[in-house]
């Protein structure tokens, strides 16, 4: 099966995402010093030390909107069956990955330093809001050609 280059971006998103899902959830084992690494929030960090609900709840559902960013990329593509509100999701979804992308412009600007995960971490989500984009343009195209 051949895929288009918008393809491949969503295909590549999708990966992203599932990937970065499984990366939270391994957290909620690592404990306190993982969600740490992973710059979760304080309120986050202290539920793993006390052993709350707050840090594997908040982990999971998290983790499930990203599982979730990978089915519509899938379902977009072929991979995998279509699913409902397949367009509106993918342009939700990219606005949102776009805007988290933006994220890392104040880190450049503030005397605080720079941090290297941020950058990272919100280059990435760049990457998948835009191939999102791409893929939103390209399901309209089919969309108004009739298939």
């Amino acid at each position: 099966m051949s895929y288009s280059v918008k393809s491949k971006l969503l295909i590549s998103a999708g990966v992203i995402a599932s990937a970065s899902a499984i990366w939270h959830l391994l957290c909620i084992f690592g404990g306190p010093s993982w969600f740490a690494f992973a710059r979760a929030p304080q309120q986050i960090i202290d539920s793993a030390v006390q052993g709350t609900l707050l840090a594997p709840i908040g982990t999971i559902i998290v983790a499930s909107l990203m599982f979730a960013c990978t089915v519509f990329a899938f379902s977009a593509v072929g991979l995998i069956r279509k699913v409902p509100l397949l367009k509106s999701a993918l342009i939700t979804i990219a606005i949102l990955c776009t805007l988290r992308g933006l994220i890392a412009i104040p880190t450049f600007v503030t005397s605080s330093g720079l941090d290297i995960w941020q950058i990272v971490a919100s280059t990435v989500w760049f990457y998948v809001g835009i191939c999102f984009i791409a893929g939103s343009i390209e399901q309209y195209r089919l969309g108004k050609s009739g298939t």
